[in-house]
Parts: C-alpha cells; structure tokens; sequence
C-alpha cells in the first residue's frame, strides 16, 4: 500500500465528546509516514491534551492564537500554506456556524479562513443540532464554498440519543483522506495549461480594442485544477484577479502575446482555453495618438486562433483540448459548429445576455458539448463560477484517469 511519506497534515480538534476518536485518525496517518501538525480549540482541551496528541503525531501542537513562541517559529499564515490538507474532526455546529459567516476569532478559525488547501470537515453533533434549518444551510453554504463534508454517520450518540450526528469512523476519515492525498500525487504528473481573461489590441499608445472579458471563470478553473494537485499554468490578459503561487502565472496583454506564451507552455496534458482573445488586430500600429476625426477608418487583420493553432497542432497537441463559446444567440448550435470548427474535444458553453451571468459576475451558466459523440450534452445549472469549475475539473480527472 501507498504510504502519505512527505504529506503534510494540519489536524484541527474542536471541542466535543468525539475528539478523542481523533487520536486514532492520527495514530494512522502518522502508520502511514505522514507529517502532522495539530491545532486544539480551547473547549478540544477539555477533552483532549496536547500531550497525548504530540506522542502520537510527533508534532507541534498549536492552541493559541496570539503565542510569541509559534508566531516566531511559524505564524498563522504559514502554517495554513504549509499543509497539503485541513482536516478538522470532529467539527461542532457552533465551528460551522463560525466558518460560514468568516469568523476569525481564534487560531483554527484564523489558519482555516487564511487557506487555499482543500479543507475537509467532519461533524460530530446531536441529532436535533445536525437537523436543525440553520446547520444545513450553513452546511450548503460551505459546500459552496469547496469544503468537503467527512459524515456524519447515523448511531447512538454519547447523549443516549440515536440518529445521523455522530462523527465518521476514524478509518473511514483517515481512508477520505489518504485517497484524497494520493489523488492529488497523481495529478501533480499531469500538466495543465488555462487561459482567461481578454486580449488588448492596440490602435495607437493609448487606445485598445477589447472586450468585457472578466478573466473570473479561467482562474477559477486554474485554482480548481491547483488544488486537486495538476501542475498548472495560468495564461491572463490584462485582470485584477490573483492567484496562489501553486499555479505559474503569466501575464499578456496582446492576442500575439498570448500565442507565444502558449507555444512557449507546451506540451501539456489538457489545455482550456478560456480567455475571450480578440479576433481582429490593426494592421498597423499607429505610433502616435490618432488624432479625433469626424469619421475614423480601422484597417484590421485576424488575429491568429490560438485554440484553432493548439487542436491542429499534431506534434505539441493536448490529449484533452477545451474551448469556450460566449455566445448571444442560437447557443446549442453555435458551439456545437465551433467544436468542430475547431476540432477540440469539447466547447463550453455560455450565454452571456443571461441576467447575473457571464462577463463580470460571479455567477454562471454553461453547456458542455462533447466531441465524442457517446457523450450528451451536459448542462451546469446557475451557480457560482468556483462551483461550475469544480464540477468542470471533475469531468477533466474522469475523463483522462
């Protein structure tokens, strides 16, 4: 069996009668060579010590927020970049509920709302607590978000009661966990190229044309692929947007910039291309400012289709190549002419008149169109972007595991 030697473990324990399973889910991923460290709330150390827990996981044990010493060594930051994985077990309703909102009151809080790791939860409450309105709608909303839930599971509860609250087996997380881990190993050998963003085209040193290109869903799908462990590049015209610096970030402004730097990037194992490039350039750029005229005259050329280039591109092309379509009307058949116009293995969808959609909003809608025609088309209903990119970066590891 695969060992996790070289995975890194941040261990979060809330306060709650199941914290002492935790000890178990420890004792087997420190079996299995992982690296620990553990943070204990302070209701966690009512049912736990920070000294069972450094004997079993051999490593640091945090517990405050505001400690010289740990803030010296490794601050709170740090310590959420360090890990490859947040496991907090068990979580409580009143942690949730903290998370949901963005507290950030002490250190677990603080090092969870500073990640960019995928953060795993495992609930551990009464039946009627896990029931109730407010803890499943704070559950959705941070599903939404990207956390994953571990449980719970139905049994008898610590309080004589029976019912779905209590906290997952300890094999069972370290088995979530450990699967996760070695997934994301594997991924780390696939390559994966994303562009986003718009293109400028300039017409002289001060004017460009463009378009209302956000840049937002390609760099949810490149956050997406980082942290499901793909060695990812980042392809951006001019955004505000950032990323982690898991993901190599290339910034472009010209359509003829983003070509070079995409040869310069291949090979790679899947390609999406979701920048909105521009279709047309000037002919000849105008040195000086155009002066203002009654009537103005643009002489343009076709910029060259960079997707286009990429799928016919026999030597250096992606085992899976994915474009975008931004589409007004006939949505159906216009991407369904552009996958194979373009001869990519599958065009995504949108139609960016829709109300809170598309260019500028957090928010999507899109139709996934496959080259293989065993495939039906496949619709990701309203949703936030970080949302439509996991689901999309799902169907990528499916289809190429």
């Amino acid at each position: 069996m695969k060992d996790l030697t070289n995975k890194k473990i941040l261990f979060i324990i809330c306060g709650g009668i199941s914290a002492y399973k935790s000890l178990e889910t420890i004792r087997l991923l420190k079996k299995n060579n992982a690296e620990i460290r553990t943070i204990l709330t302070t209701s966690a150390k009512e049912f736990v010590t920070p000294l069972s827990i450094s004997s079993l996981s051999q490593g640091k044990v945090y517990d405050d927020l505001f400690n010289i010493e740990n803030e010296t060594e490794m601050d709170h930051i740090a310590l959420s970049r360090w890990a490859d994985v947040i496991i907090v077990a068990p979580v409580t309703a009143n942690t949730i509920s903290k998370l949901c909102v963005g507290s950030s009151e002490d250190l677990a809080s603080t090092v969870i709302l500073a990640s960019n790791k995928q953060i795993f939860l495992a609930p551990a409450m009464n039946v009627r607590m896990w029931e109730h309105p407010s803890t499943k709608d704070n559950v959705k909303n941070l599903q939404k978000y990207g956390y994953k839930f571990i449980g719970p599971v139905t049994g008898e509860m610590a309080c004589g009661e029976y019912g779905e609250g209590k906290m997952s087996d300890p094999l069972d997380i370290f088995d979530e966990i450990k699967n996760f881990l070695l997934a994301n190993e594997k991924n780390r050998k696939i390559r994966a190229l994303v562009t986003a963003g718009p293109t400028y085209e300039y017409l002289d040193p001060v004017r460009f044309i463009s378009n209302k290109s956000s840049g937002k869903q390609g760099f949810e799908i490149a956050k997406s692929l980082s942290k499901k462990g793909f060695d990812t590049t980042l392809i951006s015209g001019p955004t505000n947007l950032s990323v982690n610096d898991d993901i190599k970030l290339i910034k472009v402004e010209t359509a003829e910039e983003m070509l070079k730097a995409t040869q310069q990037n291949l090979p790679a194992d899947v390609a999406i291309f979701s920048a909105a490039v521009a279709d047309f350039k000037m002919k000849r750029f105008n040195k000086n400012k155009i002066k203002k005229k009654d009537n103005l005259t643009l002489d343009l050329e076709k910029n060259v289709d960079i997707l286009n280039y990429v799928s016919n591109h026999n030597s250096m092309r992606p085992k899976l190549v994915i474009g975008f379509a931004a589409e007004t009307d006939n949505l159906d058949e216009n991407a369904i002419k552009k996958l194979s116009n373009k001869n990519c293995d599958w065009i995504i969808a949108n139609d960016v008149l829709k109300n809170n959609c598309g260019f500028n909003s957090d928010y999507n809608e899109v139709v996934i169109h496959y080259k293989d025609t065993k495939k039906q088309k496949e619709k990701l209903s309203f949703k936030k972007k970080s949302e439509i990119s996991e689901e999309i970066v799902d169907r990528i590891i499916n289809q190429i595991s």
